[in-house]
């Protein structure tokens, strides 16, 4: 089974752990972009990031999107949405159907 992770404030990840998600406290985005390359490289599948951190490392994100996995899903902290997951889903649909799904 491949590992699943979740980068991010520890406000909005520690919770992640009692589900026996590989939790990892960030919240400065260099440190945040060598660990996302370091699970990737280690092989997991699926990595959670708040959409805080995401917005902060871009470049290291449209990397791993070219790669087959991980799957990066950004996801809402405990500091409010951003939008930033729900434009990720929107456009992996437009990608995955050719067209946006209304």
């Amino acid at each position: 089974m491949n590992n699943i992770a979740v980068i991010g404030d520890r406000a909005s990840v520690y919770g992640f752990a009692a589900l026996g998600l590989d939790t990892r406290f960030v919240t400065e985005p260099e440190e945040a972009g060598q660990i996302l390359k370091k699970l990737a490289d280690d092989g997991y599948a699926i990595i959670y990031i708040t959409e805080q951190l995401a917005e902060k490392i871009p470049a290291e994100l449209q990397k791993l999107a070219e790669r087959t996995l991980p799957a990066v899903i950004p996801i809402p902290g405990v500091y409010g949405n951003t939008g930033l997951g729900m434009k990720s889903v929107r456009e992996n649909v437009i990608k995955a159907v050719g067209s946006e799904l209304v």
